[in-house]
C-alpha cells in the first residue's frame, strides 16, 4: 500500500485585518448610537437633582421662618441654625453659587428683609425650554 501524503494549510491563531476592521466598525456604531441616550440620561439627572435641591432649600426657608419668626438672610443661616448640613452644589454650575430672591420679611416689625426663594444660577436653557434660573 502506498502512502499518500497530504498538504495541508497550516492553520494561523489570530484576527485578519479585515475581521478587527469589522468589530472596529460594529463598536463604533454602537457607541455612536449609545452616546447621544447617555447626554440625555445625564441631564435628566441634573435637573431632578435640580428640582429636588430647589424644593428642600425652599421648604428649609418655610421652617426656618416658622421657627425663628424671621427670613433668613443667607443659606448659611440655613446650615447654621441646623437645617441642613451643608448648602448644596448647583448640578449646572457646580458651584453653591445659588441665586437668591430676597423681599420683605411680613414677620418683621421694622420692614426687613430676608431670603424668599431660590434659583439655579445657570445660565442654560431645560430639555422643557425654560431656564434653570426660572424654576
Amino acid at each position: 500500500m502506498e502512502r499518500s501524503t497530504v498538504i495541508g494549510r497550516v492553520k494561523t491563531a489570530g484576527f485578519t485585518l479585515l475581521e478587527l476592521m469589522i468589530v472596529i466598525s460594529i463598536i463604533i456604531i454602537l457607541a455612536a448610537i449609545t452616546l447621544p441616550q447617555y447626554q440625555k440620561t445625564i441631564m435628566h439627572t441634573r435637573e431632578t437633582v435640580l428640582k429636588d435641591d430647589l424644593r428642600k432649600m425652599r421648604s428649609l426657608i418655610d421652617q426656618f421662618a416658622a421657627d425663628k419668626g424671621r427670613l433668613p438672610q443667607s443659606l448659611d443661616d440655613l446650615v447654621s441654625g441646623g437645617y441642613m448640613r451643608e448648602i448644596p452644589v448647583d448640578p449646572f454650575t457646580g458651584q453653591k453659587d445659588w441665586a437668591l430672591t430676597t423681599g420683605e420679611d411680613p414677620n418683621s416689625l421694622q420692614g426687613e428683609q430676608g431670603i424668599t426663594d431660590v434659583h439655579s444660577s445657570s445660565a442654560e436653557v431645560s430639555t422643557e425650554g425654560t431656564p434653570y434660573s426660572e424654576w
